[in-house]
């Protein structure tokens, strides 16, 4: 189940891995686009690609995408989904998240809201920071490390239970035909 729909929604959405490993922009990778488990689906890869994926899209810069990807590289994991989960926070959803983890940024360094009590917003984001840059970054890096953590051993604990849900399926279907 967690394959096939992963595999389904990849079909779907992504290039064929020749046509990317081909791409004339990306030869200066050479064979590190020739690895396996940059394509193919399996527990580590998937687990490694959601953590890869969600702590970019946490990274509050235009290039979270060939940031994933080359962590994506880096790690071994799965390189479409990798850059594909950094459109969690995209231009819709990057100001809520965004403000979620200036929020938390503060929690942890136990500073009051700013004085200025400025809007948060894509236009303050990109006028400047002033004294919300580090509470932000901060939040930005925790938010990144949590959702990276719960990312990885979520996968890891979906595809256990699925598998072992599959096995007793089979134990039960060979024991109904025995019996």
């Amino acid at each position: 189940m967690p394959k096939e729909l992963i595999q389904q929604l990849i079909n779907k959405f992504i290039p064929d891995p020749e046509v990317i490993k081909r791409h004339k922009s990306l030869q200066f990778l050479g064979d590190k686009l020739h690895d396996p488990n940059l394509w193919h689906l399996n527990r580590r890869s998937i687990a490694m690609a959601f953590a890869v994926g969600l702590f970019c899209a946490w990274i509050p810069t235009p290039t979270q995408m060939a940031i994933a990807a080359a962590g994506a590289i880096r790690y071994r994991a799965n390189l479409p989904l990798s850059v594909g989960l950094v459109w969690i926070t995209n231009p819709i959803t990057m100001p809520p998240l965004f403000y979620f983890a200036y929020k938390v940024g503060l929690w942890f360094m136990n500073q009051p809201a700013s004085a200025d009590d400025f809007e948060f917003s894509l236009s303050t984001m990109f006028s400047g920071l002033g004294d919300i840059w580090q509470p932000f970054l901060v939040g930005c890096l925790i938010m990144g490390i949590v959702s990276s953590t719960i990312g990885y051993f979520g996968i890891q604990y979906y595809w256990q239970y699925h598998i072992t849900k599959k096995w007793k399926e089979r134990k039960e279907k060979r024991l109904k035909v025995k019996g």
